[in-house]
């Protein structure tokens, strides 16, 4: 797994802005990553996506990685903030957009 977990903290430091999950931007394989793309996309945040169904080491490391068990996740300048639940909740706070420095369309 140490490859794996180079590869994504690899992953983690290149953008500010990273969201692992199912399927890209344009074509989210579940709903859950569906709604974390809706979310970055209503904030006008740019981003990257990591397909975790393209690699499955990625898939199964990324949870090892952030300590949580499902994807997606998305990571703020290195950090691990949640999910897709939690970024909703974030959102609707506002701090996901103070977090990320973009406003609300």
């Amino acid at each position: 797994m140490t490859d794996a977990k180079n590869r994504i903290d690899e992953l983690v430091r290149q953008s500010d802005i990273v969201l692992f999950m199912k399927g890209t931007a344009l074509f989210p394989q579940c709903g859950f990553s569906s709604r974390a793309v809706a979310i970055l996309d209503r904030l006008g945040a740019k981003y990257e996506t990591v397909d975790v169904l393209q690699d499955p080491d990625v898939r199964q490391g990324i949870k090892e990685y952030s300590d949580w068990p499902t994807v997606p996740q998305l990571y703020v300048k290195g950090e691990f903030v949640g999910g897709s639940d939690i970024m909703m909740e974030m959102f609707e706070s506002g701090e996901l957009q103070q977090l990320i420095g973009a406003e609300a369309a």
